[in-house]
Formats: C-alpha cells, structure tokens, sequence
C-alpha cells in the first residue's frame, strides 16, 4: 500500500486528536507505517512558531503577519516532515492544514483569500491531502468541550485563539463548511455532536472508502 496524507479540520473542541488516534489504528492494522502531527507545528522549529502564533504576548500580532507565520511554519514542517515521509510510502494524519489557514485567517479574520492561495502555491505545490475530515459540531458546544478539557488539564490560560469571539468561530465553521462543499472529492463531513464511538466509526468509514478508490481497499 502506498502513503497517502490525511488531514482533520474543526473549530475548537471538535474532538480531532481522538479521531486521529483513530484512523492510526485502522492504518496500522493494515501495517502502514503512520506518522501524527499538527499544524502550527510537527517539528522542532514549527513548534516554536506555534508558540509564538498561540501566544497572547504584549506585541500585537496583525491578521497578514499571523497568516504569514502559518504558512511559515507549514514551510518548515513540508519541507522536513511531511515530504520526506510521503517520499517513504509513509501515511500523514496532520491535525489542521491550509484549510484551516482558509478559514480561521480567511474568514475569521478577513485575510484576503487570494493572498492566502498565492502563499499555499508557493509553500505546498504537490502537497495536497487524499482525506480531509471536517468534524462539525455548533460552536459553542465546541467552546465547552475545550474549555472543559483544558480544565481537566489543569490549565486556566486559553491562548489567542480560543479567546476569540463567538462570532470569529461562526465565521470559522461557516467558512469551513463552505470549503467542504466546494470540494466533496476530497472532504467528509462527521457531525461530531454524536457520540464518539459514531464518529470514530464514520471517521473510519470515509478512510476505508477513500482506500477502496485507491484500489488498497
């Protein structure tokens, strides 16, 4: 069986890394060799621009410089993970991709969509998922997820992102479905208010029918 690259996408709380895990399972009971990871993030150096992307630090961070820092940090996560692994016959399952940069610094924060094409172009030509799950749920059961799991945590600082406003997250999700639609081919929307053992198994599913296509079902 060959790679493939499969990404998940929601707003907050969606319920991602559990999905994930997931669809690893299924990959490796078919011995794939599998690789997890993020986006801000998947390297050393990626992950120190999550960092600074996350944090809520006395400099303003304006919507272009952030958006340019996204695709930075994808960059340097391309280039030295996400690539060579594909090369390899290695499956990706990355927790955000440029689709979420279309959504949250597109339309939840107005960055012009062109620009944000123009920069996908350059950092990732060649680089597109097979799979992109989109786990939608309304956002404010979203928001109570996380700020529930973040408790759990121990952790009582939401970062510059979950601080946003509702309003930004229903941009978020209006813009996310709205890729989803233009792109059936490659998304699967799970409505993630069910119970996990539904989405896992409809997470499942649509990763089982994508390799069907492939002829590795």
């Amino acid at each position: 069986m060959k790679g493939g690259f499969v990404t998940l996408e929601g707003i907050e709380g969606a319920g991602k890394t559990t999905v994930a895990a997931a669809l690893i399972s299924l990959l490796e009971g078919r011995g794939c060799t599998v690789q997890a990871t993020r986006e801000p993030g998947g390297t050393p150096l990626a992950e120190q621009l999550r960092s600074v992307l996350l944090s809520r630090g006395a400099e303003t961070i304006s919507p272009v410089a952030e958006t340019l820092l996204m695709f930075a940090a994808r960059s340097v996560h391309i280039e030295n993970r996400i690539r060579p692994a594909l090369a390899r016959g290695e499956w990706i399952i990355c927790d955000r991709y440029t689709d979420a940069t279309r959504a949250y610094q597109g339309a939840g924060r107005s960055v012009d969509i062109d620009l944000i094409e123009q920069l996908a172009k350059a950092v990732h030509a060649g680089v597109e998922p097979d799979l992109t799950v989109l786990l939608d749920l309304p956002v404010m059961v979203g928001l109570e997820r996380a700020r529930q799991r973040r408790l759990a945590r121990g952790e009582d600082v939401v970062d510059r992102f979950e601080s946003e406003t509702i309003e930004f997250f229903e941009r978020v999700r209006s813009a996310y479905l709205n890729l989803a639609a233009g792109a059936p081919q490659r998304f699967v929307v799970i409505d993630a208010t069910q119970p996990l053992e539904a989405v896992i198994d409809a997470a499942q599913a649509a990763l089982s029918n994508m390799l069907t296509r492939r002829g590795e079902g």
